[in-house]
């Protein structure tokens, strides 16, 4: 048997780890055609059945889990060869993944981005705005911003601020409605909150109040549509303070109020901290989100 096509692996590993081939093309930007014929191609030369093919979808057969079990520990040999080489590189050149939360990446980093720009010229940024975990390991990103701390193993981490939120409506939407004066006046009024995320309703509870997704008249995880909802007077919103105060005709509901904060963590992976490019960016933007964010 000759040795197995390296493409039809990643094809393979892509829909048993996504369960379909629309779900695998989604994921990897293959086409569907491409992906069934690396499959049916595989199991020809295999002379094996990898999957059952359900209502469901593509569901791996006992045979094809084992042959998956290989295969994947090849993509993450495959994955630590390109760090590795990524990490060798001397050159302050070429290109640098960040990904970042969707509020983030649209308000925080491009004046930083910029900055960057100007002293470096030769690196380019790709920037995922993203609220998912990203992979650093399977370089879905070279560099992370996350407002936790990552617990991947073989990551560089550091903690580089704190970023406060507050209450936060528009001027004429108080004007209104009236101005809250105590934390539970606030749910006398139409409330902007997440829509598949838990975070901000396990908040309330932890603060004593036993609040429910119905709690909220606008509900969106993109956190920075929360912004644009407040701007346009539909209620009231948690907002990053350094962000909000910044926009006109919104004000802070309850500024004594004391809020939790987020912590932003920066990270990246072991091996692209040796790299001149990525540590250049990395101590950049450590640099630019303490001066922004207070910690020295």
């Amino acid at each position: 048997m000759r040795n197995v096509d390296w493409a039809k692996l990643q094809s393979f590993i892509a829909v048993a780890e996504n369960g379909s081939l629309s779900a695998a093309a989604r994921a990897t930007g293959a086409s569907q055609p491409t992906l069934s014929r690396h499959i049916a191609s595989l199991e020809d030369e295999l002379g094996l059945q990898l999957f059952d093919r359900t209502s469901g979808g593509l569901v791996l057969t006992a045979v094809g889990s084992e042959i998956y079990a290989s295969a994947e520990a090849m993509g993450v040999s495959a994955n630590q060869i390109s760090l590795i080489a990524s990490g060798r590189s001397q050159e302050i050149s070429g290109t640098v993944r960040i990904s970042a939360s969707d509020t983030v990446a649209c308000y925080t980093l491009p004046p930083m981005l910029a900055a960057l720009r100007r002293s470096e010229p030769q690196i380019a940024i790709e920037l995922v705005a993203s609220n998912e975990e990203n992979n650093l390991l399977k370089r879905e990103a070279d560099i992370a911003v996350r407002m936790f701390r990552p617990t991947q193993n073989d990551v560089i981490t550091r903690k580089v601020g704190e970023m406060k939120l507050g209450f936060y409506a528009s001027s004429e939407y108080l004007h209104k409605r009236g101005r809250p004066g105590r934390p539970e006046d606030i749910f006398a009024h139409d409330l902007v909150g997440y829509d598949q995320s838990d975070a901000l309703i396990q908040g309330f509870r932890r603060a004593g109040f036993d609040v429910g997704r119905e709690t909220f008249s606008f509900r969106t995880d993109a956190i920075y549509v929360h912004l644009e909802l407040v701007k346009a007077g539909c209620g009231i919103a948690l907002l990053h303070i350094d962000v909000a105060d910044a926009v006109p005709d919104l004000e802070r509901v309850l500024p004594t109020l004391v809020t939790p904060t987020l912590e932003i963590w920066l990270t990246a992976h072991a091996e692209l901290k040796t790299s001149p490019r990525i540590r250049r960016v990395y101590d950049h933007l450590a640099d630019a989100l303490q001066h922004r964010y207070g910690i020295t």
